[in-house]
């Protein structure tokens, strides 16, 4: 199995103090607010991995679904299910998919391991299997073009 040989954790400066107690393992870096947060973690990221968590966490993680859903990304996106906390929620997309909201192929982008160790194999096995609904290449190109509008308002 690969390890990681990196391992960094993206920040708001508002939430360090709150956040972060004991030691910590890897780089901290630190950003203006969530949003940037989110972008930082996705430009970084090689996968996304969900410990049981609050509705931060789930927002979160339904949010980056959803970027792999729309072909923004295509990274695996695991969930360490410690003693079943994410059986809930894996049924739930289970019914999606049933009821035709979540194409099986899209279902297949959350992975989910009750050990640390078999997240991590799954991860790395991972091959993506649906079909987004426009390329990266289109995304970063429209991402592009939003930050020069931005400037020349901003002028």
């Amino acid at each position: 199995m690969i390890l990681p040989t990196f391992l960094c954790r993206v920040i708001p400066k508002t939430l360090m103090l709150r956040e972060i107690t004991g030691e910590t393992v890897g780089e901290v870096r630190a950003v203006s607010d969530m949003h940037q947060r989110k972008a930082e973690m996705a430009r970084q990221a090689d996968a996304f991995i969900a410990l049981p968590g609050g509705y931060g966490t789930l927002e979160e993680l339904l949010e980056i679904i959803t970027w792999a859903q729309l072909g923004i990304h295509d990274k695996p996106v695991g969930l360490l299910n410690v003693d079943g906390y994410y059986n809930s929620l894996l049924a739930f997309m289970d019914k999606a998919v049933d009821e035709g909201f979540v194409t099986p192929a899209a279902r297949h982008i959350i992975v989910s391991a009750h050990t640390a160790q078999d997240l991590m194999c799954k991860l790395e096995e991972y091959v993506p299997k649906h079909c987004g609904v426009a390329p990266k290449l289109s995304w970063e190109m429209e991402q592009q073009l939003v930050n020069t509008a931005k400037l020349d308002i901003s002028r």
